[in-house]
């Protein structure tokens, strides 16, 4: 009878595969200047990855394996890693800058120690070999479990053909720049792609280069801009300034020499600065969650003015806490 811990192991997870575009162009310009780049990025990555509760599994030349318990972490991490290598990338020249590709892909692996193996990492690998440079695409598996749950929108690119998997994989663009926050197509996509006609097909799951159609999709992966408010960003912004003129107007139309209105209005405005620091992928969203902090207790130090100005301790507080992320993040 064999032995049971012998037998394999298996389990679901999030597999994030990662690789550099061009990568023998930029060693045979400068070997050691790129070795130098890629290790100060990949560890950017790895620390981003940390963050978001994921785990490096493996790394090998310019790639990297990673897995994450949650998909949506595993997306969020993946766009923050594109947004701030896209920083460092800024301060670069165009034909010395190191712009990394990443898949994600929800599957069952084989674990061996701490490697993964299978299928689920090969699909991971084969949409990150289908993302354009410094962009995310990611598998049918992960866009249902994320389609409403993270900021950014989606661009489906048709059936993806995978090695020794019998049915193609249905994937998305993540749309990192310009309209990142629109609406994602329906999911009735892949269906409908399943009745293009055999030239569109064939042109959708190929494993070359992406069509001209594909890349009108994706023109705007690599705009290093922040992610565009969608619909019911905006919508939720007219509403909390609606109510905040309902409320001047109020104040107004029952004055007794008291501006009461100011506090809900701070309160109004300390939450659609919240939401905004949540929602926008430019910058740490800690360290402006922590700045929009530190302005509302200022504000309402002012509003309770009493001669002391006591909001000088928790400004204290959060300019170390705000200090320490940064650092951990240089």
């Amino acid at each position: 009878m064999a032995d049971s811990s012998s037998e394999t192991q298996r389990k679901l997870t999030t597999i994030f595969s990662a690789d550099v575009q061009d990568y023998t162009r930029l060693m045979g310009v400068d070997e050691e200047g790129t070795l130098e780049t890629l290790k100060r990025y990949r560890d950017r990555m790895s620390r981003l990855i940390e963050s978001h509760g994921g785990r490096v599994v493996n790394t090998w030349g310019d790639g990297l394996i990673a897995e994450f318990p949650s998909v949506v972490e595993a997306v969020r991490a993946a766009v923050d890693v594109q947004n701030e290598l896209a920083g460092l990338n800024a301060a670069r020249p165009a034909d010395g800058r190191m712009l990394f590709r990443i898949g994600i892909n929800l599957g069952d692996v084989i674990v061996e120690g701490s490697d993964i193996y299978g299928d689920g990492v090969n699909i991971a690998a084969r949409l990150q070999a289908q993302a354009p440079a410094g962009g995310v695409v990611i598998s049918n598996t992960v866009y249902d479990q994320v389609r409403n749950k993270v900021a950014v929108g989606f661009d489906f690119l048709g059936p993806l053909n995978v090695k020794n998997v019998a049915e193609a994989v249905p994937s998305y663009a993540v749309r990192i720049g310009e309209g990142a926050g629109d609406a994602a197509p329906p999911t009735a996509g892949p269906t409908r792609a399943a009745g293009m006609p055999s030239g569109a097909a064939a042109q959708s799951t190929g494993p070359g280069p992406l069509s001209g159609r594909r890349r009108g999709l994706l023109a705007g992966v690599l705009s290093g801009q922040n992610a565009g408010q969608s619909p019911d960003q905006r919508r939720n912004l007219e509403v909390l300034g609606v109510i905040a003129a309902a409320l001047v107007v109020i104040n107004t139309l029952t004055w007794h020499g008291v501006f009461w209105a100011a506090w809900p209005l701070l309160a109004l405005a300390y939450v659609a600065a919240m939401r905004w620091a949540h929602l926008q992928q430019r910058y740490d969203a800690r360290l402006v969650a922590l700045a929009v902090s530190a302005l509302g207790l200022i504000g309402i130090n002012l509003l309770s003015w009493h001669g002391n100005f006591w909001a000088i301790w928790p400004l204290l507080a959060i300019a170390v806490v705000a200090g320490l992320r940064w650092a951990r993040r240089g």
